[in-house]
């Protein structure tokens, strides 16, 4: 039994995965995960409000995080470059839970309920950070179409990431940011 909220948290979380690969997200339950995790279902609603959140977990952490730094960032550095050094002050985040992040997108990608969720949670990263450049007084939609690209620049290089260990999530952080400034 984990003695702690955080190695509940993480024993969730992985049992989760587990149980989505092994039977698919839409079916296992919350109890099944409990249950695997070697806590009870209140346990697992103490973490998280419904099974979808499982594979969310982090989020608010890397929203905070981009959102501090965008607002840190070195004055004179345009949109872009204001989120790329975000991006890179964050990659702490996704590095810390990257055994999580291969599968938790396989099961993303199967799953059509949750790319929707997914897209939700993107769209609202990205109106956080168009506020974040707007407070640096980038005009509104330029702002908007900013954040835009750059949450999708940050995916790809989390992708990469994926795809190619042998460099760092910061080098292909570096990459894709050049390469969206280069289209």
């Amino acid at each position: 039994m984990p003695r702690s909220g955080a190695e509940a948290r993480r024993r969730l979380r992985e049992a989760a995965l587990e149980l989505y690969l092994e039977r698919g997200y839409d079916g296992t339950t919350t109890a099944e995960i409990a249950a695997r995790a070697g806590v009870n279902e209140r346990t697992f609603f103490r973490h998280f409000p419904d099974k979808r959140e499982v594979l969310f977990d982090g989020e608010a952490d890397l929203r905070t995080a981009v959102v501090e730094a965008m607002a840190a960032a070195p004055d004179g550095l345009g949109p872009l470059d204001v989120l790329k050094h975000a991006f890179r002050e964050a990659r702490h985040i996704p590095e810390s839970t990257r055994p999580f992040a291969e599968p938790r997108l396989q099961i993303i990608a199967a799953t059509p309920a949750l790319r929707e969720r997914d897209l939700a949670k993107g769209a609202s990263m990205a109106e956080a950070m168009a506020e974040a450049l707007r407070k640096r007084g980038v005009p509104e939609r330029p702002a908007i179409l900013a954040a835009r690209a750059g949450w999708a620049a940050f995916h790809e290089a989390l992708q990469a990431w994926i795809d190619d260990p042998s460099q760092s999530l910061d080098a292909h952080l570096v990459q894709s940011f050049d390469d969206l400034r280069a289209l």
